[in-house]
């Protein structure tokens, strides 16, 4: 199933008999809880869903946002109407940076069909379709997570996946370099990943870029057949974005769900700067 769904597409299937479950994942790096926002205006018959409180566990040495506790996870699930039978939709306000993060979360906890809204709400806005306020009844859910059903990494083998693969920094190239670091205590990056900025994944109108442009791209940074593919970004949240990507192309790819702000919790961890590597 590809893995994403357009304004158009959503519209139909919305309309119909069995509609898949749709979660609302605003969030917003630093700012405010995405709820109100969604209160007030969203998709109809969204489910707000709390990307810090219910896609993560509390920050600490595992991360900004370590994975969440798989029964807590869960739980959240059903409670946002989540059925292991019926498929699910994510949106976020745009980026899809956090609508990818749940849609990795829950087929990485085994459920069948996931697809992320192309462009979100912004995307759904544009074309003028209406949206409905308030919070709406559903019925509980009967979802219970599986994990392990896509490749994960953690700070050894995303280090080991560098030296034998193609481990993809998925930050701006800016942190990458380490010429800047607005969020984590240690500029940098692992040594021997490859810079792929996520938002080079994107149109200007914040639409995924064809397949075949994807494709392009993912070779030139090295992607190509026996070649196994890992990515991290600063807290495993815009990664999952680039693995989404990855997956339009067909290219199963692992997510090193710590990443840099895990890497750097380990002061004994070493840390590169500069260009690409040779």
């Amino acid at each position: 199933m590809d893995p994403i769904i357009t304004v158009t597409q959503w519209a139909n299937e919305a309309a119909g008999e069995r509609p898949p479950t749709l979660l609302d994942i605003r969030y917003q790096l630093g700012g405010p809880n995405g709820r109100p926002e969604y209160e007030a205006g969203h998709l109809p018959g969204a489910v707000y869903v709390d990307l810090d409180a219910e896609l993560a566990a509390p920050p600490g040495p595992k991360g900004r946002h370590p994975l969440p506790d798989v029964e807590q996870f869960g739980a959240a699930m059903r409670r946002a109407g989540v059925r292991a039978d019926r498929p699910v939709v994510v949106y976020d306000g745009g980026t899809g940076w956090a609508a990818s993060r749940a849609w990795w979360l829950l087929r990485w906890a085994g459920h069948p069909s996931v697809r992320v809204l192309d462009g979100g709400l912004a995307a759904w806005q544009a074309e003028g379709r209406p949206l409905e306020s308030g919070v709406p009844d559903v019925a509980e859910g009967d979802f219970v997570p599986a994990p392990g059903a896509l490749p994960l990494l953690d700070a050894d083998g995303a280090a080991a996946l560098a030296r034998r693969g193609l481990l993809l920094d998925a930050r701006a190239a800016e942190r990458y370099r380490g010429e800047v670091e607005p969020i984590d205590p240690v500029a940098g990056h692992i040594p021997g990943a490859v810079s792929a900025p996520t938002t080079e994944n994107v149109t200007e109108q914040g639409l995924l870029r064809p397949a075949a442009e994807l494709a392009e791209r993912f070779a030139r940074l090295g992607v190509k057949d026996g070649v196994e593919v890992g990515v991290y970004c600063g807290s495993g949240v815009s990664a999952a974005h680039q693995l989404l990507a990855l997956a339009v192309v067909g290219i199963d790819a692992a997510l090193y769900a710590g990443s840099w702000s895990e890497w750097v919790a380990d002061p004994a961890r070493p840390v590169a700067t500069g260009a690409q590597p040779g």
